[in-house]
């Protein structure tokens, strides 16, 4: 497989990141580029990276697309830079060159599904190597909010077809303790967290091995390894207090409401081909919470995937690192995407 880094202008005082991946063997140049784009307190490793077995990059991408991850700002390599540094360039990961700050620190839900989702599709139109003109666009979690927050307002020019995993818009059920978590919007939005990354390194393994039933709100220890931990900990950035208090608000306001606009009533008027996608058994968005989108969505064209049973239970990462991720989650994905990749349509 190939990798070539992008940086992206979002011309608010950042440089955002692009990770492009093709197999020269595989890709089909007339099937549209997927775009995926991580979620709350993440980014886009967890993507490229699977435990034992394959990632849904890889299985994409040897399904003959042509795959981006984003890592928007406060994700991954996105760094803030100096407004008068507008020089466009690739960068590798070896680059480690000074950080120039100039974007601001403060960011919330319109900064990132309008601003930095806006400028990344424009990038990966613009770059592709694919004779498509639109994208698959993949949301994990909030990345699903933010990509149908941008549909919704921006309109869905740009999409061949929306993927959204695991991802909130109304909180049909909130799980009790998400529900604590986020109790008090004026709380956790002057609370400011730092180390989560090593928090995560050192305490996964650990409540897989004497709290089961407490990890298994995010990860089913049965049908995931948690051996590397520190790996999959990589994908783990410090969330946002800011945005925090913006996400409080939307679970006690129940809707999604960004920049006065009603995303979860203007659902109704998408019509891009839509697929949901969401995990039996997920603490983090409950069942009910990922499915409201494709119940409200006004796409003539949509689908949904129940990844789990009541014998495999599922939670909200392992749609991406399980066992079971490749059969329940990355095939149907990528069967769903190549349905609807007609050529002619480009």
């Amino acid at each position: 497989m190939r990798v070539v880094r992008h940086i992206v202008d979002n011309d608010a005082g950042w440089h955002l990141a692009l990770s492009e991946t093709h197999d020269p063997a595989h890709v089909q140049p007339d099937l549209p580029p997927v775009l995926i784009v991580p979620g709350y307190g993440m980014n886009s490793f967890i993507f490229g990276f699977h435990p034992d077995g394959e990632s849904l990059e890889r299985h994409l991408v040897l399904a003959g697309f042509e795959v981006w991850k984003a890592d928007l700002r406060g994700q991954g390599t996105a760094v803030r830079v100096d407004r008068s540094d507008r020089t466009r360039r690739r960068v590798h990961p070896a680059d480690n060159g000074p950080r120039r700050l100039g974007g601001r620190a403060r960011f919330g839900l319109a900064d990132l599904a309008l601003v930095d989702l806006d400028a990344i599709l424009n990038a990966v139109r613009t770059r592709t190597r694919s004779r498509a003109s639109k994208v698959h666009v993949i949301g994990a979690s909030l990345g699903g909010s933010l990509m149908l927050t941008h549909a919704v307002i921006r309109g869905t020019e740009a999409y061949a077809s929306l993927v959204a995993m695991g991802s909130p818009v109304r909180w049909v059920d909130v799980h009790p303790v998400v529900k604590v978590a986020f109790g008090s919007p004026a709380l956790v939005g002057v609370v400011t967290m730092r180390g989560t990354r090593r928090l995560a390194t050192t305490f996964l393994p650990l409540l897989a091995a004497h709290a089961p039933k407490l990890l298994s709100l995010y990860l089913n220890p049965e049908i995931t390894d948690t051996s590397q931990a520190a790996e999959m900990a990589r994908t783990v950035e410090d969330p946002s207090r800011h945005l925090n208090r913006e996400i409080a608000q939307w679970i006690k306001d129940k809707d999604l409401v960004v920049e006065g606009v009603n995303i979860a009533e203007g659902l109704r008027a998408i019509r891009a081909p839509f697929l949901c996608v969401l995990a039996s058994a997920d603490g983090v968005v409950p069942a009910r919470t990922a499915e409201f989108a494709y119940q409200r969505i006004g796409s003539p064209e949509k689908s949904l995937v129940k990844a789990g049973s009541d014998d495999v239970r599922m939670a909200h990462a392992d749609l991406f690192v399980s066992r079971e991720s490749k059969a329940r989650v990355f095939e149907p994905i990528s069967a769903w995407l190549k349905a609807r990749s007609d050529p002619s349509a480009g």
